[in-house]
């Protein structure tokens, strides 16, 4: 019988302790569904001040703890707490980086200058936290650039550790977007030795690259899709990273992310207007009734609702829909909603688009979770115009609640969306290439006319997305496996 595991996972967040986007969600399922296997895992993230310890009985576990930066040892204290499948996770207090308000930037979305030193502490804490609480981990587990140091840390100090010397390293890349790159300025904080600041490990044209130094380090690297994982492999969705992913060959990987359907089912969900299911559809009438009431919109079950809920941002694509969604208001019979924060030209514009369209447009800047429910459970379709998307969660959503999906076929968009079959009714949604508004006009337009001039097909659509399955259970035997090909590149490369 295979050996059961024990993975340390660092992070910058997870959900329900701190989130900005889809990393928290999987850095939230992935360990309860590994843990449901039989691996033993911990969690280690920062402390932030939005944190409420006492919602989440987080208790005090270790005091003072010493991490050497560079040539300087920094003090922290570490907090714990317990999940409800056993998942321990511990959180790293160390006010000077963590006790502010904003996870990565201030409120106007400006970075905070001290990134770089935040999270090289992060995934060093973390590696010392194993070391003073006796975790021998067979992975250590690291996500995105902001924890992308640990394999690094792990190859440069750690290689004859008692603790972590035999431990293998694993980097998961969200989003290939953001890459954690900085002055060199940093490099003698970080502590990595001047003899790794090197073209093909951490330096970029003079700067320190994170997420580089991650793929480098590590004994095996994935991303969240098995689309996204081809994408990257080309200089034009890899930014700048394609040589070095390639590099990996076998050693690179997607897996696709799942869903937590206790969260993100009709069936269940606690905070939409009423429940419903495959068999029994009336309750989704009530949500999309409650969901024009909540903006504004006029109260008509037959005109089909669209959905938007993002990050007002350039990969996301708004600003294409920003260029489409008044003709589309304009020459078709549809309501719209939106809700999500970012760019403050966007996010001007879609505030002012109830103003221009009343009863017809909704917006709502900003994140609310019972209004994300809202929408899923509500819309009849869930539009994303994404340039690129590593994964995508939300279309995911969408399909259980029976809120078709209409997307940019990219990444795990492609990978979780069924094109419609025009003739035989087939598919679970609607797909386009280009990214531009022309595509996102044509294809909304496309899903329209199924709505309304091929409800047969519509239903049958509504039937076969609600069906779909894309669990953590299924994403934790694929991240076993690669873990279990870390450990062997560990002890063979």
């Amino acid at each position: 019988m295979p050996k059961k595991l024990k993975i340390m996972m660092v992070a910058s967040e997870c959900v329900p302790y701190a989130k900005s986007g889809g990393l928290a969600d999987v850095v939230g399922a992935l360990p309860a569904a590994l843990q449901k296997i039989g691996h033993e895992v911990i969690v280690v993230m920062p402390k932030y001040r939005s944190i409420d310890a006492d919602k989440f009985a987080i208790k005090p576990a270790l005091s003072p703890m010493g991490v050497w930066m560079g040539d300087t040892e920094e003090w922290c204290a570490v907090h714990s707490t317990t999940t409800s499948e056993g998942v321990r996770v511990y959180f790293i207090e160390a006010d000077k980086y963590f006790d502010r308000d904003g996870l990565y930037h201030d409120a106007d979305f400006n970075d905070f200058l001290d990134n770089p030193r935040r999270f090289a502490f992060l995934s060093k804490s973390a590696l010392q936290l194993c070391i003073d609480i006796g975790f021998k981990p067979d992975i250590v587990h690291a996500h995105d650039w902001q924890t992308a140091l640990a394999p690094a840390y792990l190859k440069v100090w750690h290689w004859d550790d008692l603790i972590l010397g035999d431990a293998a390293s694993f980097l998961t890349i969200h989003n290939i977007g953001y890459q954690g790159v900085y002055d060199a300025e940093h490099y003698e904080y970080i502590g990595l030795q001047w003899g790794n600041f090197t073209s093909d490990k951490l330096e970029d044209h003079g700067k320190v690259n994170y997420l580089k130094g991650g793929i480098q380090y590590a004994d095996m690297v994935n991303t969240v899709s098995p689309t996204y994982s081809q994408e990257t492999r080309t200089p034009e969705m890899a930014h700048g990273m394609a040589p070095y992913l390639n590099d990996k060959g076998g050693n690179y990987v997607g897996i696709l992310n799942g869903v937590d359907y206790s969260q993100w089912s009709p069936e269940l969900d606690p905070l939409i207007p009423a429940n419903y299911s495959r068999d029994d559809l009336a309750g989704k009438k009530t949500c999309k009734r409650e969901l024009q009431r909540r903006f504004y919109l006029l109260e008509d079950e037959r005109v089909p609702l669209i959905g938007v809920i993002s990050r007002l941002a350039h990969q996301k694509g708004l600003d294409l829909l920003s260029g489409a969604i008044e003709r589309i208001l304009e020459k078709m019979y549809v309501q719209f909603v939106l809700l999500g924060s970012g760019d403050k030209d966007l996010e001007r514009y879609f505030a002012h688009l109830p103003v221009r369209y009343p009863g017809r447009a909704g917006s709502i800047i900003g994140y609310n979770n019972e209004v994300a429910h809202w929408i899923e459970a509500g819309a009849d379709m869930f539009l994303m115009p994404s340039r690129y998307e590593p994964c995508g969660l939300n279309q995911i959503y969408s399909l259980k609640y029976g809120t078709l999906p209409v997307v940019r076929a990219t990444g795990g968009l492609d990978d979780t969306v069924e094109q419609y079959d025009e003739t035989s009714g087939g598919g679970t949604g609607f797909k386009f290439f280009e990214a531009s508004a022309h595509s996102i006009y044509y294809t909304v337009g496309w899903a329209v006319s199924a709505y309304y001039d091929r409800r047969e097909h519509w239903n049958q659509m509504v039937q076969r997305a609600m069906g779909e399955r894309f669990s953590w259970d299924d994403s934790a035997i694929e991240y076993e496996k690669a873990y279990r090909r870390a450990i062997k590149n560990k002890r063979t490369l």
